[in-house]
């Protein structure tokens, strides 16, 4: 059995820790309030473009026919882009690890269909160290997000992967991130993003036609993007939300552990302590009975 001191000293160090996970318990839990209202207050906007694009793919437009719409006729896919949103840091439980074994496993599969090339675009640095041990063509990246998610931080490499796709370098591209169900839930997700699919966007009520300004392509061209951009940053949005859910209940756990991990030192340490004293009256009166004898 260890000593007091050794045991002592055990517990100040889990005691210690104990202060440094109920503090992040805190923050993240302050930080996903916030997080939640950014995700709440985006899906207005992204249920609002998603209604008109669904329309506008339906719309009888003869003279122009978008890519992200044309494309979508690819008899068998060969090409893959995968945008993989993750967190720039850890002590979230198994956030990242679900979303990118999901992703791997998708990788995998894409494979052994006979699909020759996948892209990766990483959104957040536990994915990008990720693909890049895993061996990955990673063609662009982001990190150091912040708590925040920025538009004008995504563009830049997501643009990459939607280009490639324009090109025709790519024939299908699909967003993996961790959607956000509730405080307790967070559930991993791999979506088609490109093309644009009717099971994405939604069938309209009724057809719609449309007078565009100044032309269908220049109309078309801005609407789409935005669309794509609204489905990413979204993306992002779900998961800083489910990244501080997961952290919150991540540390309140470490917290009851670090308690139960006291209450058993300081049985142990009260059982040493007892063992030594016990000891030490014995040794008392052994040496006064050999006194007296």
């Amino acid at each position: 059995m260890p000593g007091s001191k050794e045991i002592r000293t055990k517990i100040k160090s889990v005691q210690n820790t104990r202060k440094i996970t109920k503090a992040m318990e805190m923050v993240a839990a302050s930080k996903m309030r916030k997080a939640q209202e950014r995700m709440r207050a985006a899906r207005p906007y992204s249920e609002k473009i998603r209604r008109l694009a669904a329309n506008l793919s339906q719309a009888n437009v003869t003279e122009y026919r978008h890519a992200f719409l044309s494309r979508g006729e690819v008899a068998e896919v060969k090409r893959v882009g995968l945008i993989v949103v993750t967190t720039d840091k850890g002590l979230c439980g198994g956030l990242n690890t679900n979303v990118l074994r999901q992703a791997l496993s998708s990788m995998r599969q894409w494979q052994a269909g006979g699909v020759t090339d996948i892209q990766v675009t990483c959104i957040g640095n536990k994915g990008l160290g990720f693909m890049q041990r895993a061996g990955a063509k990673v063609i662009s990246h982001v990190t150091h997000l912040g708590d925040t998610p920025h538009l004008d931080k995504l563009v830049g490499p997501v643009k990459v992967m939607i280009d490639a796709f324009r090109n025709g370098e790519l024939d299908a591209v699909h967003l993996a991130y961790t959607r956000f169900i509730n405080t307790m839930k967070q559930e991993p997700v791999i979506e088609p993003l490109l093309p644009l699919s009717g099971e994405r966007m939604g069938t309209p009520e009724r057809s719609w036609d449309y007078l565009y300004e100044p032309d269908a392509q220049v109309v078309i061209d801005e609407l789409l993007l935005r669309y794509v951009e609204a489905l990413i940053y979204q993306g992002v949005a779900e998961n800083m939300a489910s990244e501080q859910s997961a952290r919150m209940v991540a540390m309140k756990a470490a917290t009851d552990n670090a308690g139960s991990v006291i209450k058993e030192l300081q049985l142990i340490y009260n059982k040493a302590r007892q063992a030594a004293i016990t000891k030490e009256i014995s040794e008392i009166v052994g040496g006064a009975a050999a006194i007296a004898g």
